[in-house]
C-alpha cells in the first residue's frame, strides 16, 4: 500500500471514529442534563413597570436556583401582548427564551383578527403561576367616599367620567369592559400603553377610575394615594389596604369575578426532556417563600391545582377563549 493510501485510510478512519463521537455526545447530552448551560430569556409582552413585570422579577429570582442559570427578562410590548407572544412562538424552541402571559393569551384572538400565531398550536404550556384579583380604583380627590357614592357619582356625571386601561387586550381592559356591561354606566375608557402610565394618570387627576390588579395597587392604597371601591374577588382579601374593601358581588353586581392568572410558555417543539426540566423547575420556584411570600403581599395566589401542569394548563386556556371570546363579541369590543 502506498503512503498516500496509508494516510488515506487513516483520515477516514479518524473522521468516522469523530463522527460516532459527536452523535454519542448529542444523543446522550440532555439526559445528563445539558441544559440550561446559559442564561434563560423571559419575555414579558408588556411595558417595565406593570404588575406582569413584577410578577416575572419575582419569578426570576425564583428560578435562578432549581435551573442553575440566570433568568433574563425581557420587555417586548405592544398590541395587547402579541407582539411579544409572536416573537417567542417563532424563537428557536431550545428552551431558552420563554413567555408570560396573563389572561390575554385568551383574549387576543378575539380582540385581534389576524393574529400571527396560533394560542393553542404554537406554544408548549408550561403551567399556571399565580391568579390576581382586580381593584376598582379612583384618583386623588374624587368626592365619593363609598361604592354607593361612587355609583351616584356617576350617575351625575355620565358621559363624562374617564375609566381607563392599560392597552388594548388588557386585564384592566377586560375588567372595565365587564363593569360598563354589568352597570350599564356610561363610562368613557380611556387606552394607555401599559398601566404604569395609566396609574400615573390616575394619581395626577387626568382620569377618574381603573380596574387593575391588586398586585399594582396595594402600595399606593396603603399611602392614602388612591380610593379603593370594590374589588372583583369572590371573597374579601386579607391584605392590608384591602381587608375592609367588599367585593362587587356583595354590592350587588352578582356574580362578578375578575381573576387575572399569569402563566409561563414556551415555543411549540421543545424538546420533552427540556420541558420537564422546566416545569420541574417552575414546581420548585411556585414552592419558594419569597415568591409566595411577594403572591400573598399583593393580594394574588400561588396556583398549586391541576393547572399548574402543562396539560391542564393548556385545557383551561381553551375554556377561558370560549368565555371571554363571547364576552368581547357581544361588547363589540375589537383592535382598530
Amino acid at each position: 500500500m502506498t503512503q498516500n493510501k496509508q494516510r488515506a485510510k487513516r483520515a477516514g478512519w479518524v473522521g468516522a471514529m469523530l463522527s460516532m463521537v459527536a452523535i454519542g455526545l448529542a444523543a446522550v447530552s440532555p439526559a445528563h442534563g445539558a441544559y440550561p448551560d446559559h442564561a434563560v430569556t423571559l419575555v414579558v409582552p408588556f411595558p417595565a413597570g406593570g404588575p406582569t413585570d413584577q410578577l416575572a422579577r419575582s419569578l426570576a429570582e425564583a428560578l435562578r436556583k432549581p435551573l442553575g442559570v440566570a433568568v433574563q427578562i425581557e420587555h417586548i410590548g405592544g398590541a395587547g401582548g402579541t407582539v411579544g407572544a409572536a416573537k417567542v412562538a417563532r424563537a428557536a424552541p431550545d428552551g431558552y427564551t420563554l413567555l408570560l402571559h396573563h389572561i390575554g393569551m385568551a383574549t387576543a384572538p378575539a380582540l385581534y383578527p389576524s393574529l400571527a400565531y396560533n394560542t393553542l398550536d404554537d406554544f408548549e404550556y408550561l403551567g399556571l403561576l399565580q391568579e390576581v384579583p382586580m381593584v376598582l380604583v379612583g384618583r386623588p380627590g374624587l368626592p365619593a367616599k363609598s361604592y354607593a357614592e361612587l355609583s351616584q357619582w356617576m350617575v351625575a356625571n355620565r358621559g363624562k367620567v374617564n375609566l381607563a386601561n392599560a392597552g388594548q387586550g388588557s386585564a384592566s381592559q377586560l375588567c372595565g369592559l365587564l363593569f360598563r356591561s354589568v352597570t350599564q354606566m356610561d363610562l368613557r375608557s380611556v387606552r394607555y400603553r401599559g398601566a404604569s402610565p395609566a396609574m400615573a394618570d390616575l394619581l395626577t387627576g387626568q382620569v377618574d377610575l381603573m380596574c387593575n390588579q391588586s398586585t399594582d395597587t396595594v402600595a399606593l392604597l396603603s399611602k392614602n394615594k388612591l380610593r379603593a371601591y370594590a374589588v372583583t374577588s369572590p371573597q374579601r382579601l386579607d391584605v392590608p389596604g384591602l381587608a375592609e374593601v367588599p367585593t362587587l358581588s356583595e354590592l350587588g353586581l352578582k356574580g362578578f369575578s375578575v381573576t387575572v392568572w399569569h402563566g409561563v410558555y414556551a415555543p411549540h417543539g421543545t424538546p420533552k426532556p427540556v420541558l420537564e426540566a422546566l416545569a420541574a423547575a417552575l414546581q420548585q420556584a411556585r414552592s419558594d417563600p419569597v415568591f409566595q411570600a411577594n403572591a400573598t403581599a399583593g393580594g394574588a395566589s400561588v396556583v398549586q391545582d391541576a393547572r399548574s401542569q402543562g396539560p391542564e394548563h393548556k385545557r383551561f386556556v381553551k375554556s377561558e377563549l370560549s368565555k371571554w371570546g363571547a364576552v368581547i363579541r357581544a361588547a363589540g369590543e375589537f383592535a382598530n
